[in-house]
């Protein structure tokens, strides 16, 4: 086997963003309106679930140890999506993205040879989320981590326009993971907020990118999608139908399913047949290993999902590493 094993879908918890927060009566209302989308149930379990993960969410040492256990070389970490904190206002704002970004920075500065970072955005201040991305790269991150939107802003806001030039300039990562769902109290019993409610949101924010051209103005942008893009990917055939036959539905110059395989998708689906759907609907080379680690609704072994898709031994290699080594600029051999 060459090239070494990537997941690009890991995650680390800053409790020095949350200590900047936590007597703000912004994140009481956040954490209100958390509650009411997910319902107590999901909230009570998912308490004891970080409780029990803290150390591989925090210590290096343990993460290390279960990438080891797992058979991964190579960590793209990015902060918890708890951590967005898009309710705030221009001055915390900036505060949490650059405590986020140097925090992140210094847990991957531990093992820099298994770990890359990815920093945080403000979406809730189009405006400063140039300076966000200049932050994240000048601590040596390797991009940002966004959410599906922001209040009253969806991805294809005009005001984001720099932020996607910059970020197609510079050829950084821009990792979307969607942090709760609009649909509110529908999805607030037996954890629909996140089976259901994630890979709306997924596709609800690809739709907005693909649709109002962002790709076809900026088309060096790397967006990297979590949890194999939602439903958008394995349901373009509505999608594009849209696009041919509704001409308000004609915002991009190509269907939908042609900017999908310029975009970069996680492995994360829990189904094999739906991981070979994705690899069709994207292409081999657009997939990346991804686990959400070490979140319950992760992979405990990623690897062995994937092998369960049964791919050609080159598509089971690219997405195992060689195409986010090429994403990363790293060495295709260890």
């Amino acid at each position: 086997m060459t090239g070494p094993t990537i997941d690009v879908h890991a995650h680390v918890l800053l409790p020095e963003v949350d200590r900047l927060v936590a007597d703000h009566p912004g994140h009481a209302a956040a954490r209100a309106l958390d509650a009411r989308r997910n319902g107590p149930d999901a909230l009570a379990v998912s308490g004891t679930m970080v409780r029990e993960r803290i150390g591989l969410l925090t210590d290096v040492a343990q993460r290390l140890a279960a990438m080891d256990g797992a058979g991964v070389d190579v960590q793209l970490v990015s902060p918890s999506p708890s951590h967005y904190h898009y309710w705030t206002d221009r001055d915390l704002a900036r505060a949490v993205w650059e405590t986020a970004n140097t925090a992140t920075a210094k847990h991957c500065d531990h093992a820099p040879e298994r770990l890359r970072g990815l920093g945080l955005a403000p979406l809730q201040h189009p405006d400063l989320t140039v300076q966000a991305l200049d932050h994240a790269v000048s601590e040596g991150l390797v991009g940002v981590e966004i959410g599906s939107h922001a209040p009253g802003r969806e991805l294809s806001d005009p005001a984001y326009e720099p932020f996607w030039e910059l970020a197609a300039e510079t050829g950084v990562i821009v990792f979307l993971h969607p942090f709760g769902c609009t649909l509110d109290e529908r999805l607030d019993r037996w954890y629909l907020s996140n089976s259901v409610g994630q890979p709306t949101e997924n596709a609800v924010a690809l739709s907005h990118l693909l649709f109002s051209g962002v790709l076809d103005r900026h088309p060096g942008l790397r967006v990297v999608a979590a949890h194999g893009g939602g439903y958008l990917p394995t349901h373009l055939g509505r999608a594009d139908h849209a696009w041919r036959v509704r001409p308000d539905a004609r915002g991009c110059a190509h269907p939908p399913s042609h900017y999908v395989k310029r975009l970069w998708f996680d492995s994360l689906v829990h189904d094999p047949h739906v991981l070979r759907a994705l690899t069709r609907a994207a292409g081999p080379d657009r997939v990346l290993l991804g686990s959400d680690f070490p979140f319950d609704m992760g992979a405990d072994d990623p690897v062995a999902a994937l092998r369960a898709a049964g791919l050609p031994d080159p598509d089971f290699h690219a997405v195992r590493g060689g195409n986010a080594a090429a994403l990363l600029n790293l060495e295709e051999t260890r």
